[in-house]
């Protein structure tokens, strides 16, 4: 009988191990706390069914005591098994985590465990990994603005020791200087421009406005550098589209655009400026017959300080863009860039029509 009694602890334990290392098993936290209570109290009425069966053969008590015992412990090493298995998987996330707070920007957190652990981990390694962009744009932005100021600067400082040693005149230094100037000037009042806009501090106050009159200005303030360059301009504008905007936003925004389009389109090509409207919004498209666009011009050409020149032969500090789509996005509105049916580009950007 003795022998009977030990069978049923062992058989007891061996089950309720089993099962707890099955619980781990389960895809979510909930299962696994589900089938742990479920385990907890299947588990001792099991023990207590076969206890009956060993004092109906036996009628010792001490035995009956022993494998109840024996079947709470095994529910006990269940609850510890789970508990461990997903203090393991939080662990992880926490190391990673750790990592990532002492500055190691590479630390990511493996997408393993429960599915909420799981999700957890994949959501840290999503915000590491934007972390890591953000880092990188600041070392671009600090390296891209370091080289743009230095070169007017540099410039002014050899025309201003030109002017010392009497290597040349007043007349001939002073308007570059004061070109020189202009040219600080406006990258200076770009990166207010863009500081205002990601501190969310841009005022901007909307009218329900025509847009054909803020794309016949646009257009004409470029008409010069397109004559210049032999290339041709052309609108297709619906004159009834109305859109709620701040005019002389939405003027910097087509200026941007329409000067980037300029500067890729070569001679005898055209860029147009196509509106059309819609119950919700309306949309402005500046088209060009350039070259077209590459994959990581159309990822990354609204990124601040970003050209495609990778000479940085072209001019400009390459704000323009990054101007465009935080102006755009201020007024609710969206931009995005696509290649032109027939060759060249394409850049898009909507205004609300109420």
């Amino acid at each position: 009988m003795i022998l009977h009694a030990l069978l049923v602890a062992v058989a007891t334990l061996g089950v309720g191990l089993a099962l707890a290392f099955a619980l781990r098993l389960l895809p979510t936290l909930r299962l696994q706390l589900a089938g742990l209570a479920v385990l907890a109290v299947v588990l001792p009425l099991a023990a207590v069914l076969l206890s009956g069966w060993v004092m109906f053969h036996m009628g010792d008590d001490k035995k009956i005591l022993a494998v109840m015992a024996l079947a709470a412990l095994t529910a006990i090493v269940a609850a510890l098994v789970v508990a461990r298995s997903v203090a393991d998987a939080i662990d992880r996330v926490r190391e990673a985590s750790a990592e990532l707070a002492g500055g190691d920007l590479e630390s990511r957190a493996p997408e393993t465990g429960p599915v909420e652990v799981a999700q957890l981990a994949a959501s840290f390694n999503d915000m590491a990994e934007n972390l890591h962009r953000l880092f990188d744009m600041r070392r671009e932005l600090v390296a891209w603005a370091s080289h743009d100021l230095r070169t007017p600067l540099a410039n002014m400082q050899a025309m201003l020791e030109a002017l010392e040693d009497e290597l040349g005149s007043p007349e001939e230094y002073v308007p570059a200087l004061r070109e020189q100037v202009g040219v600080l000037s406006g990258l200076v009042d770009d990166l207010f421009e863009l500081a205002k806009i990601d501190a969310g501090a841009l005022t901007l106050e909307l009218h329900r406005l025509p847009v054909a009159p803020v794309v016949s200005s646009s257009i004409r303030g470029v008409e010069a550098e397109a004559r210049l360059r032999g290339v041709h301009l052309a609108s297709d504008v619906d004159e009834t589209a109305t859109a709620r905007y701040a005019p002389e936003k939405v003027e910097r925004v087509l200026m941007n655009l329409l000067t980037n389009a300029l500067r890729h389109t070569p001679s005898d090509g055209s860029v147009a400026v196509r509106v059309e409207s819609t119950s919700d919004e309306v949309q402005v498209a500046v088209e060009d017959t350039g070259d077209g666009l590459g994959s990581e011009a159309r990822e990354r050409m609204f990124d601040r300080f970003w050209r495609g020149d990778r000479s940085r032969t072209t001019p400009g500090a390459g704000l323009g863009l990054a101007i465009a789509r935080g102006l755009v996005e201020a007024h609710g509105g969206r931009i995005w860039a696509e290649e032109r049916e027939g060759g060249g580009a394409r850049v898009c950007f909507t205004l609300p029509a109420d």
